[in-house]
């Protein structure tokens, strides 16, 4: 892999605490990226805003602004799990597809590229920029845009299961298993809107558990223990 574009759910970044952030575990993920940055792999980020805000299930809150609070969300896991990173030895950017003042740089390809190829840690903030789309629209899109080889997405539960392994535990884990039958099946790897974009750009998703032990860089040396889904 060259490219690779890492998608972090907010609230396994809360740790325990399932809101704010938790130090310790913000660092491990930095500690295991640094390992993947210093072997010649570029990564891109994204995060979810659930360890502040799930305004979607509100019914008082008008459906855009709420979006607009999520996307906010997103912007301030960035800038600080974006902080952590430098502070054991990576360099960063933040890119939000609309103005943030000084607080961030404005998303483009190219600009993009060119962080990637000084080998810094590029963080795609903000969503799409639009209501109604979620992050994991965000991340497919970003991964097709910037020429990513594979999405990761690490979350709390440690593969694609066929039923919620929480509630049942007779639920089956896929090794591997296709895009397609991730939609006819609606497993729910990453919303539909997200899954379809997946299919029609041939961008593959690996999913493995983020709090398993040096995750990441198992997932991406081939040390991998999730799930496989295929274009």
């Amino acid at each position: 892999m060259k490219r690779i574009l890492l998608k972090l759910s907010g609230e396994a970044l809360a740790g325990e605490k399932k809101t704010g952030f938790d130090e310790e575990t913000v660092r491990r993920v930095a500690l295991q990226v640094k390992q993947l940055v210093d072997d010649g792999i570029q990564v891109g980020i994204v995060i979810g805003g659930g360890n502040f805000w799930r305004g979607r299930s509100s019914e008082n809150i008008d459906r855009t602004k709420a979006d607009q609070i999520g996307m906010l969300a997103t912007i301030m896991n960035c800038i600080y799990v974006s902080e952590i990173f430098r502070s054991v030895g990576m360099m960063t950017s933040v890119l939000t597809p609309f103005d943030c003042g000084s607080f961030t740089k404005l998303f483009s390809k190219d600009r993009a590229n060119k962080y990637f190829e000084r080998n810094m840690v590029v963080f795609f903030a903000g969503g799409t920029g639009h209501p109604y789309f979620s992050t994991d629209t965000g991340v497919v899109l970003r991964a097709v845009e910037v020429d990513a080889d594979v999405i990761l997405l690490a979350k709390a539960v440690d593969g694609v299961y066929d039923d919620d392994p929480h509630k049942n535990p007779n639920a089956r884990k896929y090794e591997e298993v296709s895009i397609d039958e991730v939609i006819a099946k609606n497993l729910q790897v990453v919303d539909m809107t997200a899954s379809i974009l997946a299919r029609d750009n041939k961008m593959p998703m690996w999913v493995f558990g983020l709090n398993e032990e040096n995750s990441i860089v198992n997932t991406v040396k081939g040390e991998f223990n999730g799930t496989k889904v295929t274009v």
